[in-house]
Protein backbone atom coordinates (compact mmCIF):
# COMPACT_ATOMS: atom_id res chain seq x y z
CA UNK A 1 0.00 0.00 0.00
CA UNK A 2 1.29 3.66 -1.11
CA UNK A 3 1.64 5.96 2.09
CA UNK A 4 -0.24 9.12 1.58
CA UNK A 5 2.47 11.80 1.61
CA UNK A 6 2.34 15.53 2.27
CA UNK A 7 2.19 17.21 -1.24
CA UNK A 8 4.93 20.04 -1.04
CA UNK A 9 6.36 21.90 -3.93
CA UNK A 10 9.72 23.45 -3.35
CA UNK A 11 11.14 26.90 -4.67
CA UNK A 12 12.39 25.24 -7.73
CA UNK A 13 8.83 23.71 -8.67
CA UNK A 14 7.37 27.26 -8.80
CA UNK A 15 9.84 29.03 -10.46
CA UNK A 16 7.90 29.82 -13.16
CA UNK A 17 5.26 31.59 -11.59
CA UNK A 18 8.07 34.30 -10.84
CA UNK A 19 9.56 34.59 -14.39
CA UNK A 20 9.72 37.83 -14.01
CA UNK A 21 12.34 37.80 -11.60
CA UNK A 22 14.73 36.26 -14.23
CA UNK A 23 13.16 37.27 -17.72
CA UNK A 24 15.89 38.63 -19.93
CA UNK A 25 18.81 38.39 -16.65
CA UNK A 26 21.59 37.22 -17.07
CA UNK A 27 21.54 34.56 -14.45
CA UNK A 28 24.30 32.78 -12.27
CA UNK A 29 23.25 29.60 -10.13
CA UNK A 30 24.69 28.08 -7.11
CA UNK A 31 23.67 24.68 -6.69
CA UNK A 32 24.67 20.76 -6.40
CA UNK A 33 23.11 17.59 -6.33
CA UNK A 34 19.97 18.16 -4.25
CA UNK A 35 18.82 20.77 -6.55
CA UNK A 36 16.57 18.94 -8.43
CA UNK A 37 12.33 19.58 -8.73
CA UNK A 38 9.99 16.94 -7.90
CA UNK A 39 10.17 14.43 -11.29
CA UNK A 40 14.27 14.68 -10.40
CA UNK A 41 15.27 17.48 -12.88
CA UNK A 42 18.13 19.14 -12.47
CA UNK A 43 17.89 22.90 -11.16
CA UNK A 44 20.75 23.35 -13.50
CA UNK A 45 18.92 22.15 -16.59
CA UNK A 46 15.89 23.72 -15.57
CA UNK A 47 17.38 27.11 -15.77
CA UNK A 48 19.61 26.28 -18.85
CA UNK A 49 15.98 25.67 -20.45
CA UNK A 50 13.70 28.52 -19.50
CA UNK A 51 16.60 31.10 -19.06
CA UNK A 52 19.71 33.16 -19.73
CA UNK A 53 21.96 30.84 -17.97
CA UNK A 54 25.61 32.22 -18.02
CA UNK A 55 27.43 30.48 -15.14
CA UNK A 56 26.93 28.07 -12.38
CA UNK A 57 28.66 27.96 -8.89
CA UNK A 58 29.83 24.85 -6.74
CA UNK A 59 29.87 24.65 -2.96
CA UNK A 60 31.79 21.86 -1.10
CA UNK A 61 31.65 18.25 -2.48
CA UNK A 62 30.63 19.93 -6.11
CA UNK A 63 28.10 20.52 -8.70
CA UNK A 64 27.14 17.18 -8.44
CA UNK A 65 28.18 15.49 -5.28
CA UNK A 66 31.82 14.31 -6.79
CA UNK A 67 33.87 15.66 -4.18
CA UNK A 68 34.16 14.31 -0.12
CA UNK A 69 33.95 16.34 3.00
CA UNK A 70 36.77 18.88 3.16
CA UNK A 71 38.12 17.95 -0.34
CA UNK A 72 39.31 21.50 -2.56
CA UNK A 73 36.50 21.91 -5.49
CA UNK A 74 38.31 23.03 -8.57
CA UNK A 75 36.81 25.34 -11.53
CA UNK A 76 35.53 23.40 -14.64
CA UNK A 77 33.60 23.00 -17.59
CA UNK A 78 29.81 21.39 -16.53
CA UNK A 79 29.84 18.45 -19.56
CA UNK A 80 26.29 18.98 -19.61
CA UNK A 81 25.61 22.08 -20.22
CA UNK A 82 29.00 23.41 -21.89
CA UNK A 83 28.77 26.60 -18.62
CA UNK A 84 31.34 27.02 -16.78
CA UNK A 85 31.26 26.15 -12.80
CA UNK A 86 33.58 28.17 -10.30
CA UNK A 87 34.33 26.63 -7.25
CA UNK A 88 33.27 28.26 -4.05
CA UNK A 89 35.37 25.40 -2.10
CA UNK A 90 38.98 26.17 -2.85
CA UNK A 91 41.13 28.93 -3.30
CA UNK A 92 37.96 31.21 -2.92
CA UNK A 93 34.84 30.76 -0.60
CA UNK A 94 32.71 33.61 -2.83
CA UNK A 95 32.08 35.10 -6.23
CA UNK A 96 34.84 37.41 -7.37
CA UNK A 97 34.04 40.91 -8.81
CA UNK A 98 34.46 39.89 -11.86
CA UNK A 99 32.57 36.38 -11.73
CA UNK A 100 29.17 39.02 -10.96
CA UNK A 101 30.25 41.29 -13.80
CA UNK A 102 28.81 38.31 -15.79
CA UNK A 103 25.27 38.68 -14.01
CA UNK A 104 22.10 40.01 -13.48
CA UNK A 105 20.75 37.80 -10.67
CA UNK A 106 21.91 35.40 -8.69
CA UNK A 107 19.85 32.10 -7.59
CA UNK A 108 20.83 29.76 -4.89
CA UNK A 109 19.01 26.59 -4.74
CA UNK A 110 21.04 23.93 -1.93
CA UNK A 111 19.09 21.28 0.20
CA UNK A 112 20.15 22.34 3.85
CA UNK A 113 19.87 20.42 7.29
CA UNK A 114 19.00 23.25 9.54
CA UNK A 115 22.50 22.49 11.03
CA UNK A 116 25.01 24.94 11.65
CA UNK A 117 27.84 22.97 11.31
CA UNK A 118 26.91 22.69 7.35
CA UNK A 119 28.88 24.90 5.32
CA UNK A 120 26.18 25.33 2.47
CA UNK A 121 24.94 27.79 4.49
CA UNK A 122 28.03 30.08 4.39
CA UNK A 123 28.29 29.67 0.96
CA UNK A 124 25.14 31.36 0.60
CA UNK A 125 26.34 34.08 3.56
CA UNK A 126 28.85 34.95 1.52
CA UNK A 127 27.32 34.99 -1.85
CA UNK A 128 24.74 37.34 -0.31
CA UNK A 129 27.13 39.67 0.77
CA UNK A 130 28.79 39.80 -2.32
CA UNK A 131 26.00 40.46 -4.30
CA UNK A 132 24.99 43.23 -2.02
CA UNK A 133 28.22 45.01 -2.66
CA UNK A 134 27.71 44.71 -6.29
CA UNK A 135 23.72 45.32 -6.54
CA UNK A 136 23.36 42.07 -8.11
CA UNK A 137 19.82 40.68 -7.29
CA UNK A 138 20.08 37.39 -4.88
CA UNK A 139 16.91 34.76 -5.50
CA UNK A 140 16.90 31.61 -3.32
CA UNK A 141 14.89 28.93 -3.97
CA UNK A 142 13.71 27.81 -0.88
CA UNK A 143 13.56 24.56 0.50
CA UNK A 144 12.24 22.55 3.71
CA UNK A 145 13.93 22.06 6.71
CA UNK A 146 13.95 18.43 6.52
CA UNK A 147 14.47 18.03 10.62
CA UNK A 148 10.50 19.58 10.50
CA UNK A 149 11.54 23.53 11.34
CA UNK A 150 10.67 23.35 15.23
CA UNK A 151 13.80 22.14 16.73
CA UNK A 152 16.10 24.23 17.96
CA UNK A 153 19.02 23.17 20.31
CA UNK A 154 22.17 23.80 21.21
CA UNK A 155 24.46 27.03 21.68
CA UNK A 156 24.89 30.54 20.02
CA UNK A 157 28.25 30.23 17.92
CA UNK A 158 30.11 33.23 19.34
CA UNK A 159 31.81 35.13 16.62
CA UNK A 160 35.16 34.25 18.48
CA UNK A 161 35.23 30.80 16.87
CA UNK A 162 33.80 32.24 13.09
CA UNK A 163 35.21 29.40 10.54
CA UNK A 164 33.52 28.06 7.82
CA UNK A 165 32.01 25.30 9.68
CA UNK A 166 30.33 28.25 11.77
CA UNK A 167 30.14 32.02 10.98
CA UNK A 168 26.24 33.01 12.05
CA UNK A 169 25.02 33.98 15.55
CA UNK A 170 22.63 30.50 15.58
CA UNK A 171 22.18 27.77 17.45
CA UNK A 172 24.13 24.08 16.36
CA UNK A 173 19.93 23.38 15.27
CA UNK A 174 18.43 26.57 14.20
CA UNK A 175 15.02 25.55 13.28
CA UNK A 176 14.99 27.68 9.93
CA UNK A 177 14.50 27.33 6.26
CA UNK A 178 17.55 28.16 3.77
CA UNK A 179 14.80 31.30 2.72
CA UNK A 180 13.96 32.25 6.51
CA UNK A 181 17.62 32.42 7.67
CA UNK A 182 18.48 34.22 4.83
CA UNK A 183 16.10 37.31 5.71
CA UNK A 184 17.21 36.64 9.32
CA UNK A 185 20.89 37.23 8.78
CA UNK A 186 20.16 39.94 5.23
CA UNK A 187 19.21 42.14 8.54
CA UNK A 188 20.84 41.16 11.66
CA UNK A 189 24.44 40.83 9.84
CA UNK A 190 23.60 43.93 8.34
CA UNK A 191 24.30 42.56 5.00
CA UNK A 192 21.52 44.08 3.05
CA UNK A 193 21.57 42.92 -0.09
CA UNK A 194 18.52 42.58 -2.46
CA UNK A 195 17.20 39.88 -1.86
CA UNK A 196 14.01 37.56 -3.41
CA UNK A 197 12.71 34.17 -2.08
CA UNK A 198 10.82 31.38 -4.14
CA UNK A 199 8.73 30.14 -1.26
CA UNK A 200 7.97 26.35 -0.65
CA UNK A 201 3.93 25.39 -1.29
CA UNK A 202 1.93 23.03 1.19
CA UNK A 203 4.84 22.46 3.91
CA UNK A 204 4.05 23.41 7.57
CA UNK A 205 6.52 23.18 10.53
CA UNK A 206 6.67 20.23 11.99
CA UNK A 207 6.35 18.18 8.79
CA UNK A 208 9.78 16.39 8.28
CA UNK A 209 10.93 15.13 4.88
CA UNK A 210 10.04 12.06 4.93
CA UNK A 211 6.28 13.12 5.74
CA UNK A 212 6.10 14.65 2.23
CA UNK A 213 6.36 13.44 -1.24
CA UNK A 214 9.89 14.95 -2.47
CA UNK A 215 12.40 13.06 -3.51
CA UNK A 216 15.34 12.25 -0.86
CA UNK A 217 18.98 13.15 -2.01
CA UNK A 218 21.66 12.61 -0.01
CA UNK A 219 22.80 16.38 0.20
CA UNK A 220 26.25 14.71 1.35
CA UNK A 221 28.69 11.67 0.48
CA UNK A 222 27.97 11.44 4.89
CA UNK A 223 24.68 12.26 5.03
CA UNK A 224 22.68 9.35 3.51
CA UNK A 225 19.21 9.26 5.27
CA UNK A 226 17.07 11.81 7.48
CA UNK A 227 18.28 9.84 10.39
CA UNK A 228 21.79 10.10 9.52
CA UNK A 229 21.12 14.03 8.99
CA UNK A 230 19.30 14.06 12.71
CA UNK A 231 21.51 12.56 14.42
CA UNK A 232 24.42 14.10 12.65
CA UNK A 233 23.42 17.52 14.48
CA UNK A 234 25.42 16.21 17.28
CA UNK A 235 27.93 14.10 16.67
CA UNK A 236 29.82 16.01 14.16
CA UNK A 237 30.80 17.62 17.53
CA UNK A 238 33.00 14.00 17.25
CA UNK A 239 35.30 15.45 14.09
CA UNK A 240 36.86 17.76 16.55
CA UNK A 241 37.75 14.79 18.70
CA UNK A 242 40.08 11.43 18.50
CA UNK A 243 37.04 9.56 18.83
CA UNK A 244 35.77 8.71 14.74
CA UNK A 245 32.32 9.70 14.09
CA UNK A 246 31.88 7.08 11.17
CA UNK A 247 33.12 8.57 8.24
CA UNK A 248 34.39 5.58 5.91
CA UNK A 249 31.62 3.65 7.38
CA UNK A 250 28.13 2.69 5.96
CA UNK A 251 26.76 4.78 8.87
CA UNK A 252 28.69 7.92 9.30
CA UNK A 253 27.53 9.84 12.07
CA UNK A 254 25.63 6.96 13.16
CA UNK A 255 28.28 5.27 14.43
CA UNK A 256 30.98 6.29 17.11
CA UNK A 257 34.01 4.74 18.56
CA UNK A 258 38.01 4.31 18.82
CA UNK A 259 40.69 1.46 19.01
CA UNK A 260 40.79 1.92 22.82
CA UNK A 261 37.23 1.94 23.77
CA UNK A 262 35.46 -0.61 25.27
CA UNK A 263 32.35 -0.71 23.31
CA UNK A 264 30.11 -2.99 25.55
CA UNK A 265 31.19 -0.95 28.85
CA UNK A 266 30.63 2.15 26.69
CA UNK A 267 27.04 1.36 25.95
CA UNK A 268 25.71 0.10 29.29
CA UNK A 269 27.34 3.38 30.68
CA UNK A 270 25.59 5.50 28.36
CA UNK A 271 22.04 3.37 28.32
CA UNK A 272 22.00 3.91 31.56
CA UNK A 273 22.10 7.65 31.30
CA UNK A 274 18.73 9.00 32.44
CA UNK A 275 19.74 12.30 30.84
CA UNK A 276 19.71 10.99 27.37
CA UNK A 277 16.17 9.84 25.46
CA UNK A 278 14.55 8.46 22.74
CA UNK A 279 17.87 6.21 21.47
CA UNK A 280 19.67 3.39 22.06
CA UNK A 281 23.09 2.35 21.79
CA UNK A 282 24.54 -0.68 20.84
CA UNK A 283 27.70 -1.65 20.60
CA UNK A 284 29.50 -2.28 17.54
CA UNK A 285 33.05 -3.04 16.09
CA UNK A 286 33.87 -1.38 12.51
CA UNK A 287 36.75 -0.86 10.45
CA UNK A 288 36.69 2.75 8.75
CA UNK A 289 38.17 2.36 5.01
CA UNK A 290 38.61 6.09 5.31
CA UNK A 291 39.16 9.29 7.52
CA UNK A 292 40.14 8.35 11.25
CA UNK A 293 41.63 4.97 12.14
CA UNK A 294 41.29 4.12 8.84
CA UNK A 295 42.06 -0.19 8.36
CA UNK A 296 41.77 0.24 11.88
CA UNK A 297 39.35 -1.91 14.27
CA UNK A 298 37.55 0.31 16.37
CA UNK A 299 35.10 -0.44 19.78
CA UNK A 300 32.12 1.93 19.33
CA UNK A 301 28.29 2.58 19.48
CA UNK A 302 25.91 2.70 17.14
CA UNK A 303 22.96 5.47 17.94
CA UNK A 304 19.35 3.89 17.36
CA UNK A 305 16.72 6.33 17.48
CA UNK A 306 13.86 4.91 19.25
CA UNK A 307 11.39 8.21 19.87
CA UNK A 308 12.01 11.10 17.55
CA UNK A 309 10.04 13.31 19.81
CA UNK A 310 12.38 12.62 23.31
CA UNK A 311 15.45 12.57 21.03
CA UNK A 312 18.13 15.92 21.61
CA UNK A 313 21.01 15.23 19.04
CA UNK A 314 22.88 17.98 20.72
CA UNK A 315 21.94 16.90 24.30
CA UNK A 316 22.73 13.26 23.25
CA UNK A 317 26.27 14.13 21.66
CA UNK A 318 27.15 15.94 24.49
CA UNK A 319 26.58 13.49 27.07
CA UNK A 320 28.55 11.11 24.81
CA UNK A 321 31.62 13.39 24.88
CA UNK A 322 31.62 13.73 28.46
CA UNK A 323 31.20 9.71 28.95
CA UNK A 324 34.07 8.55 27.38
CA UNK A 325 36.23 12.00 28.84
CA UNK A 326 35.32 10.38 32.07
CA UNK A 327 35.97 6.53 31.04
CA UNK A 328 39.19 7.37 28.99
CA UNK A 329 41.09 10.45 29.96
CA UNK A 330 44.27 9.63 28.97
CA UNK A 331 43.30 8.58 25.63
CA UNK A 332 40.19 11.03 24.71
CA UNK A 333 41.33 14.19 23.20
CA UNK A 334 39.88 17.41 21.84
CA UNK A 335 42.66 20.18 21.84
CA UNK A 336 43.43 18.96 18.24
CA UNK A 337 44.81 21.96 16.03
CA UNK A 338 44.93 22.43 12.71
CA UNK A 339 46.44 25.20 10.19
CA UNK A 340 43.04 25.79 9.06
CA UNK A 341 41.42 27.08 12.17
CA UNK A 342 42.39 30.16 14.77
CA UNK A 343 41.59 27.42 17.83
CA UNK A 344 40.88 24.04 18.33
CA UNK A 345 38.73 22.49 15.76
CA UNK A 346 36.24 20.99 18.55
CA UNK A 347 35.71 24.73 20.10
CA UNK A 348 35.28 25.94 15.80
CA UNK A 349 32.49 23.50 15.64
CA UNK A 350 31.16 23.84 19.09
CA UNK A 351 31.21 27.80 18.41
CA UNK A 352 32.50 28.16 22.13
CA UNK A 353 34.97 26.87 24.95
CA UNK A 354 32.55 25.99 27.50
CA UNK A 355 31.73 22.59 26.82
CA UNK A 356 33.68 19.52 27.80
CA UNK A 357 35.54 22.26 30.08
CA UNK A 358 32.50 23.19 32.14
CA UNK A 359 29.83 21.06 33.79
CA UNK A 360 26.56 19.42 32.28
CA UNK A 361 24.84 21.45 34.30
CA UNK A 362 26.06 24.84 33.45
CA UNK A 363 25.73 23.98 29.69
CA UNK A 364 21.86 22.87 29.76
CA UNK A 365 20.98 26.15 31.41
CA UNK A 366 23.10 27.92 28.72
CA UNK A 367 21.64 25.97 25.75
CA UNK A 368 18.32 27.24 27.75
CA UNK A 369 18.94 30.39 27.52
CA UNK A 370 20.37 30.47 24.17
CA UNK A 371 17.31 28.71 22.51
CA UNK A 372 14.98 31.19 24.40
CA UNK A 373 16.86 34.21 23.28
CA UNK A 374 17.34 32.61 19.51
CA UNK A 375 13.67 31.98 19.32
CA UNK A 376 12.52 35.64 20.07
CA UNK A 377 14.63 36.92 17.95
CA UNK A 378 13.69 34.76 14.37
CA UNK A 379 9.83 35.59 15.44
CA UNK A 380 9.30 38.40 12.49
CA UNK A 381 11.42 35.84 10.36
CA UNK A 382 9.49 32.35 9.65
CA UNK A 383 7.45 31.79 6.46
CA UNK A 384 5.56 28.99 7.34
Amino acid sequence: MKENKICVKSGIDNIRDYSYLFKNKRIGLVTNITGIDKNYNSTVDIINELYNLEILFAPEHGLRGENQAGEKVNDYIDEITGKQVISLYGDKKDPSDEDLKKIDVLIYDIQDLGIRYYTYIYTMYLCMKACSVNNIKFVILDRINPLGGQLIEGNILDHKYDSFVGMLPIPNIYGLTVGELANYINDIEEVNCDLKIVPIRGWERGITFYETDLPWIPPSPNIPTLDSALIYAGTCLFEGTNVSEGRGTTKPFEIIGAPWIDCNKLSKSLNENNDILGVYFRPVYFVPEFSKYEKKLCNGVQIHIKDYKDFLPVRTAINILYTIKKLYPDEFKFDIQSIEFKYNFFNHLAGCDYILNNSLDYIYKKFEYDKEKFEKSIINYILY
